[in-house]
């Protein structure tokens, strides 16, 4: 099925984000160009896009129209960073029926926003659905930003941790480089290794899906293979996803082992639509070096490690310092929102055909990142986890 627009020119809207500390925005003066030419009309709120260094003149050159905020929202599609803009009562500034909203928005762990987006009659596009295939490559905003947090977790950790990362040979001795652990090599820790060996670190990694293997040595880094059989530990979409409790308690016991002699772990291990595993205990980390640093980049899904707080740092009793962070691309807001601008730039050029909403859901793409639809959830992975298959 395809919905096209009766309008002959479609408006994209660029509010302000509103989360807090949100300093991305979801486009940047630089993509806009391609998006007039094809067509497209923008509307950025005044000041979108200070937070992360673009300011209103560089949108007004290339292009766009600056707008009120109200002006921004009632665009026909309303593209933001993080979220769809409902607040945890499913609340939202402003929408029409069939407006189109696209963002990060977490919609298998989200059910409050996605139910909203239904009873408004929001088209809801979620960036985080979009499938990992070849085509499909550049509007990956997952995987844009995942880059960002590997790179700044590594960076933080070597802000905090009391010794340098690279050996250094001086008059007055040698000094050791620091040894590393990253904790999942999908795209967030695929660059932390890579950040960590670039600062002169030794480097170990750890995955649970064994295909994971070839990419951590590339790296440079030593994977490490735990002696466990966790069978098929990845889904359909490449993701690794939940095991049984045997199986993690067996990991939590051998990963204890290992934390236990490095300076410092990175954690970025997340299963779609479930908490984070947990795989560094209290235990684990009683038994780690005073002055070690963990960085737990799945903190906002519960954490990695079971002392983790969200956006707090805790130290614990034997002087171990366990970083919490939720959003470390906004941290880098400039290259932040270059990515994801380019990111949903792609998609934009996917679904606006000619200056005209033409919304394919026959296209893989579309059928995979499209949420909700006339008042329906449409998405069926997102109807599993909210418990609402239906036989189609």
């Amino acid at each position: 099925m395809s919905v096209v627009a009766e309008s002959t020119k479609t408006v994209v809207g660029v509010p302000r984000e509103r989360s807090g500390g949100e300093a991305r925005v979801a486009l940047v003066p630089s993509v806009i160009p391609q998006l007039v030419k094809s067509g497209i009309d923008v509307i950025v709120e005044r000041g979108a896009g200070e937070a992360a260094g673009f300011f209103d003149g560089a949108y007004a050159r290339h292009g766009c129209r600056l707008g009120s905020r109200r002006e921004a929202l009632e665009a026909d599609i309303v593209v933001r960073v993080h979220g769809w803009g409902f607040d945890d009562d499913g609340n939202i500034d402003v929408s029409h029926p069939d407006q189109v909203v696209i963002a990060l928005a977490d919609p298998l762990g989200s059910p409050v926003a996605v139910r909203a987006a239904g009873e408004h009659k929001l088209i809801a596009i979620a960036l985080d659905l979009v499938p990992r295939i070849t085509r499909a490559q550049g509007m990956d905003a997952l995987s844009s930003q995942a880059t960002l947090t590997g790179y700044a977790a590594v960076v933080l950790a070597a802000g905090r941790l009391p010794k340098m990362f690279p050996m250094l040979t001086t008059a007055a001795g040698t000094i050791p480089p620091a040894q590393v652990l990253v904790v999942g090599a999908g795209v967030a820790g695929l660059q932390a290794i890579a950040t960590a060996r670039r600062l002169g670190a030794v480097v170990q990694a750890y995955d649970v899906r064994p295909a994971a293997q070839e990419d951590i040595e590339s790296l440079g880094a030593r994977c490490i293979l735990l002696p466990l059989a966790p069978g098929d530990a990845e889904d359909e979409s490449g993701y690794a996803k939940e095991l049984g409790e045997a199986f993690y308690a067996r990991q939590q016991e051998l990963m204890a082992r290992v934390v236990a002699g490095v300076d410092v772990v990175i954690t970025t291990a997340l299963i779609p639509g479930a908490p984070a595993p947990t795989l560094i205990t209290a235990v684990a980390v009683a038994g780690m070096q005073p002055g070690s640093i963990i960085v737990d980049c799945a903190a906002e899904r519960g954490g990695n490690c079971e002392l983790t707080r969200a956006d707090e740092t805790v130290v614990t009793d034997n002087r171990v310092t366990i970083l919490g962070p939720t959003n470390l691309p906004s941290t880098l807001p400039r290259d932040a929102s270059l990515m994801f601008s380019k990111n949903v730039a792609a998609l934009l050029g996917l679904i606006v055909k000619d200056g005209r909403l033409a919304l394919d859901e026959e296209d893989e793409i579309v059928r995979g990142a499209l949420v909700t639809r006339g008042g329906e959830i449409v998405n069926r992975r997102v109807r599993e986890v909210l418990g609402e298959v239906r036989d189609d």
